[in-house]
């Protein structure tokens, strides 16, 4: 079979269309993803702000899809996935909610910032979805919060290039390039974390939007020379129950910052929209 005759027999019967912002580590991971065959799904467009790096990596694939900007990402797919920095969150997300999409926002902190998004989705019929990322047991606070939550906080080591130039770090002159022991260099609220650390910190936003909100969710960051692992311990006090995890999460090759199981997540997440058995809250 040609690669053009295979491309078109993954498309015949395919439903749900989907368009990715952003080819970085877990853009192109969920892109060769969907390439490989998601059921009920195609690739159909997709943005990156390096245009030949995009056209390379596109070429491996069997289905080519579109090469568009930012904003026209939601004319195009039911499912639009945010796949950029934070600060490109806004021109993905507003237009593809617009017209009534279900969007995978994967920059939580950016989300806390915009509210408004929230209530757009709503008017329009979309829906913004959060996958779990790199975060183990939102399934159960977000059951705990249907009852109440006394206390939910969050303790994060990370290896010190996965922190480094942090807005945080910088604003406050904390150098941790040549630490030699763990620091704890923050501690507050998700939203204080979410905007300090807006690279580093999408699973403190998520924890706080799953749980009692980001102004009452708790965090602590630590910079951590002997760790090779993001390690994130959640600790909550519940009506239901009280529970401590924790997870160590290993770092995507081409950046540091991101845990190899956040594209995996999203992966994820897209085949429980079309599977016809579904685990979890």
């Amino acid at each position: 079979m040609s690669k053009t005759d295979a491309a078109a027999a993954k498309t015949d019967n395919v439903g749900l269309s989907v368009a990715i912002g952003g080819l970085g580590t877990i853009g192109r991971a969920v892109a060769a993803a969907l390439d490989r065959g998601i059921a009920g799904m195609r690739l159909v467009a997709v943005s990156g702000r390096d245009t030949a790096k995009a056209e390379k990596f596109l070429s491996g694939l069997t289905a080519r899809p579109k090469i568009v900007p930012l904003a026209q990402l939601g004319e195009l797919a039911d499912i639009v996935i945010e796949c950029a920095p934070a600060a490109f969150m806004r021109e993905i997300a507003e237009p593809a909610l617009r017209h009534g999409r279900k969007v995978f926002i994967i920059s939580v902190g950016a989300l806390l910032d915009a509210p408004d998004l929230i209530e757009l989705a709503s008017q329009y019929g979309a829906q913004i979805i959060v996958p779990t990322g790199a975060l183990i047991g939102l399934d159960a606070v977000t059951a705990a919060a249907e009852g109440t939550i006394r206390a939910v906080r969050m303790r994060t080591r990370k290896p010190v290039r996965g922190l480094l130039g942090a807005p945080y770090l910088t604003g406050k002159g904390i150098d941790i390039d040549g630490i030699s022991e763990p620091v704890k260099v923050f501690e507050g609220t998700a939203r204080e974390a979410a905007l300090g650390f807006p690279a580093n910190l999408n699973v403190g936003a998520a924890l706080g939007l799953a749980g009692v909100g980001p102004d009452r969710t708790i965090i602590e960051i630590w910079a951590d020379p002997g760790l090779e692992r993001n390690t994130h311990q959640i600790e909550v006090d519940a009506d239901s129950a009280s529970f401590s995890m924790t997870i160590g999460n290993i770092p995507s090759a081409g950046n540091p910052r991101t845990g190899k199981i956040t594209a995996l997540s999203v992966i994820a997440a897209l085949r429980k929209l079309t599977s016809p058995l579904r685990i979890g809250t």
